[in-house]
């Protein structure tokens, strides 16, 4: 217990003053996020504070695994492709780099990760618990790679990446940890602490945006997490979807519409749920209802899945299928009709 509170001490003031130092970095070397047509945001802001995240917890992982509670080759997985991933962010937000060179870092992070934790290993489907084999590890390397881009295209407005991953990670640790995972536990502990440091500074209005170097690393990490945690307990992806059920659904329904539309899916848009709903709303209040969402209704759902294995399929219909809903209604891959301005 004593270690857990240390632990979060540390990556909460560690990120939060490191965040303090990235943003007076960006405003001297002029990393300004300026307002677009495509923007939901109406000054020009700070961007990169995602590192203050990435060396947080890259210490963490460091420190984990030196005294032993994270294995090796986890953290081998999570440092490498993580410092690859955020490397290539931190260079994207001073200098776009063209997206090829995004995905061709990615992928190989991606594979970096695979190599060392093995693959999927198991998977529960049902009452049952499949073991898939390559097909599994290919699966597994979509689903790293879109969550580091989901990350990415759900960083729209203020608060709402860092609270996500402050959810993700927090509810992640403590399901974690009463299943006894106790290493992959720590280290979504140290990721929810860090981002908690860093949404200090990005809570709406925000002084310092995340950038790429945040958002594609914390969605590696995430992604990393679940797949570490199926190793011990063959449910655990499941539940770790249905704890980032709003982005998985905001996202993906997005790009269906977007990509059935036969618009060009990875261009700039501002077309997902949130963004619809933050140009009615504001950017606070739609980044608090994702946080009641998650807290009221994810949470209880991801509960279920972990502690009733068998079930854990089932459940993560029954708590995605209202998100696809919500989502549809509130626009989620509409076109714009016309050019908007402000948020």
């Amino acid at each position: 217990m004593l270690a857990a509170v240390v632990l979060a001490v540390a990556s909460l003031v560690m990120s939060g003053c490191l965040t303090a130092v990235a943003r007076h970095f960006a405003l001297a070397r002029g990393m300004l996020d300026v307002p677009n047509e495509r923007s939901s945001h109406t000054r020009a802001t700070p961007r990169g504070g995602g590192i203050a995240i990435v060396v947080t917890v890259s210490a963490a992982t460091l420190c984990l695994a030196l005294t032993g509670v994270l294995a090796r080759d986890f953290s081998v997985a999570l440092l490498g492709g993580g410092l690859l991933v955020a490397g290539v962010g931190f260079v994207d937000d001073r200098r776009a780099l063209p997206p090829s060179v995004r995905f061709a870092a990615q992928t190989l992070a991606a594979a970096w990760a695979l190599w060392w934790i093995g693959g999927l290993g198991q998977l529960q489907i049902g009452g049952h618990v499949a073991h898939p084999g390559w097909p599994g590890t290919v699966v597994a390397a979509l689903g790293i790679l879109w969550t580091m881009n989901l990350f990415n295209f759900m960083d729209g407005i203020d608060g709402i990446a860092a609270a996500e991953a402050v959810f993700v990670a927090g509810a992640g640790a403590v399901l974690a940890a009463l299943g006894g995972h106790t290493a992959i536990a720590a280290a979504a502990w140290a990721l929810a602490w860090a981002s908690a440091g860093f949404l200090w500074w990005n809570w709406p209005p925000a002084r310092i945006f995340m950038g790429d170097v945040g958002s594609s690393y914390v969605g590696y990490v995430i992604a990393l997490l679940a797949l570490g945690d199926v190793q011990s307990y063959a449910a655990s992806v499941w539940v770790w979807l249905i704890l980032g059920g709003v982005f998985f659904v905001d996202a993906t329904v997005t790009l269906a519409r977007r990509w059935l539309r036969r618009d060009r899916v990875y261009e700039a848009h501002r077309q997902h749920a949130y963004q619809w709903l933050a140009r009615r709303w504001g950017h606070r209040p739609v980044t608090s209802a994702v946080l009641l969402v998650n807290l009221l209704w994810l949470l209880p759902c991801a509960s279920v899945a972990s502690r009733y294995p068998h079930l854990a399929t089932a459940t993560v219909v029954g708590a995605l299928l209202p998100l696809v809903i919500v989502a549809l209604h509130a626009g989620a891959g509409r076109r714009e009709v016309a050019t908007l301005s402000g948020r």
